[in-house]
Order: C-alpha cells, then structure tokens, then sequence
C-alpha cells in the first residue's frame, strides 16, 4: 500500500470524512502510485473553513511584519527540502526534473518576497479639504481565501496564491488538483513546520467537482483564488458572483510569437521551441502558434524542426530527458484528440503527431512534439487551447498581418515578438491585446515581483503577484479624525 497523506485541518492531519481515498499516478508509469490523497466532501470543507474562519481574529491582528516572518522561515525550510519536494513532484505530473528543481526555487523567491512584503505601508494619508481632518485610508484582510490551484505548476502557483494571502492577513483554504495531491500536503508540511498557528493554513485534497465546489460556495468563504480552464472558471465567476465573493481568475491562452525579418533567427528558434514544448506544452504562457515572416519563414522553419527533431523525450527523472509525459491518461487523449483534429482539417503535420516508440515509454503518457504547418485561422489547432507539445507554424506577408491573426483570438495572455527593431519593439507593446508581453524571448516566464495575468478571457483582470496581488487580497477602510473642541 502507497503511503497515505492526510488532509491538514486546524493545526492537525486528518483523514476525509469519507473515508475515501484518491491514488496518485506516475504519468511516465502508470503502474507507479506516487502516493494515496484524501477524498474530501462538502464536511470536510465545512471542517477547513470553521478552522480558518476560527484563525481569522489572532491572525488578522498580527502585525504583518510577524506574520511575514512565517513566510522567511518557510521559505528557508522549502530550499532545504527542494531536492525531495522536486523529484516527488516530478513523479506525480511528469515535468523533467530540472525544471521542476526550478519552479520550487522559484516558490522560495516567492515566499522571501512576500516576506519582506510584510514591511510595506498599507495604506496612505490623503489631503483634507478641511485643514482640521486627518484622512487616511488603511488596508485590511478580506477573511477566509478560498485557494483552487491546478497541477501543471504544483509549487509555485499554490505559493504565488498563499503567500500574499497569509502575509495581507488571510487566513486559507487551500484545495489543489488531485493530480498533485501529494505535491500539495508537502508544500503545506513546509508551512506547518515553520510554525504557522492553527487554522490559518488548512489542506482539504480531492476532487475539484466536490471539494473545490464545496469550497466555492461556502457562505464563509470570503474570497476565491483560482487558476485552471475556462469552463471551470466561468462555473466559479458566476456561483461567486451570486454569493458577493470577490474572486480572482487565471485562465487559459493561445499564445502567439512574432517572428519578424530581422531578428535573430537562432535565438527565435531556440525559444519558440522552449515556449512550446518545455514543460511538455503544459502551461498557460505556452507558445501555442508562431506567426513567421515570409522572407524568413523557410529558414526559421527548418531551424524549428532541427530542434524539436533533437528532443529528448523520456521520465522526468532522467536526467538526460528534455521533455517528460503530459500530466494524466485525461489530458493525452485530450492532446491525441487535437492532433487528430489538425490533421483531419487539412494542417500539414511537420514532425511528430504520435507516440513515441522508444524502449521504456510504453507505460507512460507520452506524446511526441508537434508542428503543423498550413494551419488556416479557423482551424481548430489554431483557435482552441491544447495545453500539450503543439505548434501551429504560420506564414504571413508583414507585421500588419502577423498582429491582425496574432490578436484574432478569445485570449489574451501572453505574447512575445522577434525583431532588432526598436521602433516595433514599442509598436507591438502598443498593438499586441496580451497581459505579458516578451521581446526577443518565450512567452512563459514571470518574475515574483511583477504582476501576472491576462486580457480577455484569461483572466477576470485581475493581477496576480508583485505588489499588485494587494490589490486582490485586501480590501481598503477610508478614515476621517476630525479633533474634539
């Protein structure tokens, strides 16, 4: 029997009411049970929220400077376990282990940021048309935050969300994809062990339908924080909505490159492939459609092909593996599907579009890196996101073409442009409808300290990290002393 990981609930780990339990499997070996989550129910949800609604007052009046305090110590526990925590991670969702080594030092810059956080002004004093009056304004926590993380980032966007929170005086509802459960309860024992009081950090694993529905529309829940698909977003914007919730949503995206005549095509060639197929195209930044110059198209395209051909697919844990399995059996028939979309519309299939057939991958969720070329704009491949290894090369006459198809699209996210030409570089920040724009580099990729997010329908327009996740986890009190005569 794998091992069991419990639920974290006011200050204790405990089994689901239920009794019921989820197994976590390795998706480069299906035959592997990483671990075994808990199944948790709408009483197990009323369990977390009571302990986080019950947390609330201490925590709330704690000077925020002590409660970032927390975060440092966590953040230094987290460094020390990075090794275990990555290769535990790897196994559960299959991304290759450097990149996972990566993504949970990445969480550790996370929690030392929000940390010193903790030292800002929380308000700020205004001018009076009175020459009597004091007028303030002070930032205040919004309650219990309920927080709904996905599996293809398992540290980091768990801790982007969580961090703020507590530091802004929150206390947390944490409920993650039951894919990275096991991720999940030992990214909570870092928070416990650092000693964070009873109730403020609650873990409730299982099933999003369930749980995270429980969760949502829970009266004490004061807030939702949540990234994942569309469809799933729209249900939490509207039960949050009816409920007077303040929610916040990370969505999906069709992320387009540039690549203009001028650039440097090596460079583009390298990150283009890097934003399409790292992390086996599992990410919301990822490049899913790279618009090309006609000057340069055919050299760019065989540039491309070199280096998806040059991939390594294997484990995660290999260390020689360039790309690992997608997440689950769910989502490679969802990218199979794509793949058999694209070809059944009429895209020509460049490299890839299969299984690959390498000894030791036959029990594992592996798909091979795809290019199409010949993708019309109407093309499923070209309008819908696949969240898989999948790019979409496409033809244009100009800047003026590339920009019009680029930003023809529901989404918004992120986008990046090629070129050695300053005057477009300032063009395309102006003409590209995207929340994260990229010049000369991969669409994915975000720093702690700067805002993240999407246009359209990637997002509610809201912000996440950086200062600005103030704006999502407080709420502002305006206040006027006038003196007593």
């Amino acid at each position: 029997m794998s091992e069991q990981f419990l639920n974290y609930i006011n200050g204790e780990w405990i089994q689901a009411k239920s009794g019921e339990v989820i197994e976590s499997i390795n998706p480069a070996n299906w035959d592997e049970v990483v671990g075994v989550i808990q199944h948790s129910n709408q009483e197990d949800v009323d369990l977390a929220v009571q302990a986080a609604k019950s947390a609330f007052k201490n925590w709330s009046k704690m000077s925020a400077v002590n409660r970032g305090l927390f975060l440092e110590k966590a953040a230094a526990l987290l460094e020390q376990r990075a090794d275990e925590i990555a290769e535990i991670a790897t196994k559960e969702m299959g991304k290759v282990l450097a990149e996972m080594k990566g993504e949970v030092l990445r969480g550790v810059a996370i929690l030392r940021y929000y940390a010193q956080e903790g030292m800002r002004t929380n308000g700020e004093v205004l001018p009076s048309a009175s020459d009597e009056k004091f007028l303030f304004t002070k930032r205040v926590p919004l309650g219990v935050v309920g927080v709904i993380t996905p599996w293809n980032f398992p540290v980091a966007i768990p801790i982007w969300k969580m961090a703020p929170a507590l530091v802004y005086g929150n206390t947390v509802v944490f409920k993650p994809a039951a894919e990275t459960g096991v991720t999940a309860a030992k990214i909570v024992e870092i928070f416990a062990e650092a000693g964070l009081p009873q109730g403020v950090l609650n873990l409730v694993n299982g099933d999003g339908a369930v749980a995270g529905n429980a969760l949502v529309e829970h009266e004490d829940v004061h807030a939702i924080t949540f990234t994942g698909s569309n469809a799933v977003g729209r249900q939490i914007a509207a039960k949050a909505a009816l409920k007077g919730k303040k929610y916040q949503l990370e969505l999906g995206g069709k992320n387009p490159a540039i690549v203009l005549e001028d650039a440097d095509l090596e460079l583009a060639a390298n990150l283009t492939v890097a934003g399409a197929m790292k992390q086996t195209g599992q990410r919301c930044t990822a490049t899913s459609r790279v618009y090309v110059h006609e000057q340069v198209y055919d050299t760019f395209k065989e540039l491309l092909l070199e280096k998806v051909r040059s991939l390594k697919i294997g484990n995660g844990l290999d260390p020689n593996a360039q790309m690992g399995p997608v997440a689950s059996k769910k989502q490679f028939d969802t990218v199979i599907g794509y793949i058999e979309k694209g070809k059944e519309e009429g895209a020509s299939l460049l490299v890839g579009g299969g299984v690959p057939k390498e000894q030791g991958l036959e029990k594992g969720y592996f798909i091979e890196p795809t290019i199409f070329e010949n993708v019309a704009h109407d093309m499923t491949i070209a309008r819908e996101e696949i969240f898989g290894p999948v790019l979409c090369l496409i033809k244009v006459k100009n800047y003026e073409e590339a920009i019009e198809k680029a930003n023809d699209t529901v989404y918004g996210l992120s986008a990046s442009l090629f070129t050695n030409n300053l005057g477009r570089t300032f063009q395309f920040v102006d003409d590209i409808e995207a929340g994260l724009i990229q010049i000369n580099g991969e669409t994915g990729g975000a720093e702690p300290q700067a805002p993240f997010g999407g246009m359209k329908e990637s997002s509610s327009n809201s912000r996440e990290q950086g200062q600005a996740a103030k704006e999502f986890f407080t709420t502002i009190k305006t206040v006027t002393v006038l003196p007593v005569h």
